[in-house]
This record gives C-alpha cells, structure tokens and sequence, in this order.
C-alpha cells in the first residue's frame, strides 16, 4: 500500500536519506567515489534542497510505503521554456526498486504537467545510467545530448523527452 503527496519542509531530512542511499549504489559504478561524494555535497545539501521545496522552485512529491518514505520525484516547469516541464530528480531506495514507484511517480509528475497545461515532460539521464532503458520503456526518447560542469565534474547526460 502506497500513496503520494507533497513533500514540505519537514520531509527535507528523509528527501536527503533517500537521495544518499540511492545516489551510491546508482552512481558511484559510473562516476567514481569523488564524483559522488562532490556531487551530494553540492547538489543534495539540507539549505539547497529546503530552498527549492519552500521556494516552489521545485514541487518534491514523496511516495510512502506502509507509513515510510520510500522515493521521491522532483519537477518544474522548464527555467528557458515554460511550456516544458522537467523532472528533476526521481529516486527509489535500492530496496523497493522493481516495485513499480518509479512509473508512479513519472504518472503522477505526467499528470500534473497536463493539469498545468503542458504537454512536455524533459528529464536527464546519465548517458551510461541504466534508467535510460526504464525511461525509454516509460515513452521518452533522446531528444539530445548535454554536457553539464560541476565543479570541476561533468555530467554527462541524454535529455529525454515525453510528449504528453
């Protein structure tokens, strides 16, 4: 048994365990233990992530599993293009992967895209990540490349597009 919501400020803290557990196993085989360790240090800190939930700078949806969060989507509208909306960030816990939550969330991300009046869903991908092949089951397609500087990293990403 699952549901969705918004997540608020008080769920910064399980937003950021979620992104840790999954973050290592995911990304550490790709990019390298330094990577990693830069990369949630930069971009999964507690005042950038509590930024862009009180903001509204990104909507963060938690799916919750029997009272316990398990994953979490991040989405907004596109910052160069309004009528596109991206997915930020989708993570599962290593240990309920296989269980369908990341088609959920892309769902519900999906339908509130098209309660807003978009029909684009955007979302990157690492060009070596094995989600790509998920992403492609769930309807994107590679719509380009993009080579992204972090600190002195790149990420090295398809940007994968859905039309709703």
């Amino acid at each position: 048994m699952y549901l969705i919501r918004e997540a608020t400020a008080a769920d910064v803290d399980t937003i950021l365990q979620i992104a840790e557990d999954t973050w290592w196993p995911t990304y550490e085989p790709l990019l390298g233990k330094e990577q990693v360790t830069y990369m949630l240090s930069t971009i999964y800190t507690r005042d950038k992530i509590l930024g862009q939930v009180e903001t509204g700078e990104q909507t963060f949806l938690l799916l919750i599993e029997d009272g316990t969060p398990v994953a979490f989507a991040a989405y907004s509208p596109r910052n160069e293009d309004a009528d596109i909306y991206k997915l930020h960030k989708l993570y599962c816990l290593p240990a309920t992967q296989g269980k369908g939550y990341g088609k959920i969330l892309i769902n519900a991300v999906a339908d509130r895209t098209r309660e807003a009046g978009k029909h684009t869903l955007d979302l990157n991908v690492n060009r070596f990540n094995k989600a790509k092949d998920f992403y492609e089951r769930m309807g994107f397609v590679i719509a380009y490349e993009e080579d992204i500087p972090i600190g002195p990293y790149w990420m090295n990403d398809y940007v994968m597009r859905k039309q709703l």
